[in-house]
């Protein structure tokens, strides 16, 4: 029996998505253990598979086959061939694939050629100059970065500015207009909070850390807890904890270990494993899980939504803190009780570093990158002064000024990969979180009540059935409408944090 023009489309997407995860595979490689002196020849291998991935995600067999599985579709509904799902389905990956085939037609290959070998080149100058503390090693690499995404956005000629362009991507359908709305609330209460923290909250003076040893064994007794299936999911460590999917049962987690800081592991391993556990509810049903766009997460702000909902509303909780105290004080913790360790995995205390950031001042800490990537694209702002305005943003949002810019400007990844509007999604993620957060507990019961059995099932049962399934078959703020019945808003993630901060400063 002769393919159908959908099975044959199907094909080729699978094939380029075969691809894609390969080129995935070798920046699982570089991020984790390549040797440094791999960079170039790691350049030219994704820079090859860079332009071999844009020539498939643009050929004319590509349009063809789409065609022809349009017109099939169109002739299969006149026919009634197709379940009012099914329909809804097929339209809706139709409708994406045709906006990624524009998007990809719009760029010259060699500007993806260049794209990847910028990337490559200035992840690698990054981890030197993160090292050496020298920006000045990584100003010419970011400035190649930038120019490269500007024509970029030009290329791609949407009815945006750069910046809005560059963030599609990430956030479909997001602009600075909305960003602001979301954000402006924040700008005016976190500040406000912080102030009564700091006025009110007991200081958690005490130092002390843990084995390596230790924090490895507790982050993998908590993913063991969470369902980790250790078939599919790897763990490794890199600079910057990540999350990425290499195969339809390959799933990589990434974490560090920080000396001085013996929670910075297991908050990561349960960040990324958020994301990770999102990768694996999306869908699954014949070729789309991997190869067709319903079975694609829908955007970052929603993916760092359920990182965030295990790292901050489970993991930071009182609840957890209960149950699992004793093992950190098994490890060698200094922790003499369940809320010992509840107070140190929420010191509200503003810092410099957004990775270790507490869920208050962390979206001070977005709001600060937001602002200077705006500005670069879009502001004229000199490459050479991003260490002087990040250092005077932090003194007046957050009180704390870095003393080098390895714990300043060089402490996050993303601009080394020219990765421009990605940031606003951790503090959007925050406020999905909260608003699904609550649904969730009108639904089936107050998490903390949830997480007295000790049994983690029914919430990720929950997020499987609620949110991890829609995949790109609604954006953010359509999924957040649909689950919540309530546009995005920032109410919940404000209440949420006056909430905990009643128990934890009295």
């Amino acid at each position: 029996m002769p393919q159908t023009a959908w099975q044959l489309l199907g094909e080729y997407l699978r094939e380029t998505t075969l691809l894609g995860s390969i080129q995935n595979t070798l920046y699982w490689d570089q991020n984790t253990i390549m040797p440094s002196s791999g960079a170039e020849w790691r350049g030219e291998q994704l820079s090859f598979l860079a332009k071999k991935l844009h020539a498939r995600q643009t050929s004319e067999e590509l349009c063809e086959l789409l065609d022809n599985a349009k017109s099939e579709f169109s002739q299969d509904c006149l026919n009634a061939k197709l379940d009012s799902l099914t329909s809804r389905d097929r339209s809706r990956n139709i409708e994406l694939l045709e906006e990624d085939l524009r998007r990809q037609q719009s760029l010259d290959p060699d500007l993806i050629v260049q794209l990847a070998k910028a990337k490559a080149n200035g992840y690698m100058l990054w981890k030197e100059a993160k090292a050496n503390n020298d920006f000045q090693c990584f100003a010419p690499a970011l400035q190649n970065l930038i120019s490269l995404r500007k024509e970029q956005a030009k290329q791609l000629d949407e009815p945006r500015s750069c910046w809005e362009t560059l963030a599609q991507p990430y956030e479909p359908g997001l602009s600075i207009d909305r960003l602001k709305e979301l954000f402006h609330p924040l700008r005016i209460k976190l500040p406000e909070l912080i102030q009564k923290v700091s006025k009110n909250k007991k200081s958690d003076s005490q130092k002390w850390d843990l084995s390596i040893e230790a924090q490895k064994k507790l982050s993998d007794q908590l993913l063991t807890e969470w369902c980790r299936d250790k078939k599919k999911v790897a763990v490794a460590k890199s600079p910057h904890p990540f999350s990425i999917t290499l195969g339809p049962n390959d799933f990589r987690i990434t974490t560090r270990i920080v000396e001085g800081q013996p929670l910075s592991c297991f908050l990561a391993t349960a960040h990324e494993w958020g994301h990770s556990l999102y990768e694996q509810g999306l869908p699954s049903e014949c070729n789309q899980w991997f190869a067709w766009p319903l079975g694609q997460a829908t955007s970052m702000a929603v993916h760092e939504s359920q990182s965030l909902f295990w790292e901050n509303r489970i993991a930071r909780s009182l609840q957890f803190a209960k149950n699992y105290w004793k093992h950190f004080q098994k490890a060698g913790a200094a922790i003499n009780c369940s809320d010992d360790l509840w107070h140190v995995m929420n010191p509200f205390v503003p810092g410099l570093n957004r990775v270790e950031a507490d869920e208050l001042s962390y979206g001070l800490h977005i709001m600060i990158r937001t602002d200077l990537e705006i500005a670069l694209l879009e502001q004229d702002l000199p490459v050479r002064e991003l260490p002087m305005q990040w250092n005077k943003r932090y003194e007046e949002l957050l009180g704390v000024v870095p003393e080098n810019d390895r714990e300043g400007c060089l402490q996050d990844v993303h601009w080394s990969e020219g990765m421009f509007g990605y940031f606003p999604s951790y503090l959007l993620g925050h406020l999905i979180s909260a608003q699904l957060s609550k649904t969730l507990e009108k639904e089936i019961g107050a998490i903390g009540s949830i997480l007295e059995t000790g049994n983690i099932k029914p919430l990720l049962k929950w997020l499987r059935e609620n949110v991890h399934h829609y995949g790109r078959s609604l954006n953010a703020e359509e999924l957040v409408k649909k689950v919540t019945g309530e546009s995005l808003s920032t109410r919940y993630f404000i209440e949420y944090l006056e909430t905990k901060l009643i128990y934890l400063i009295n």
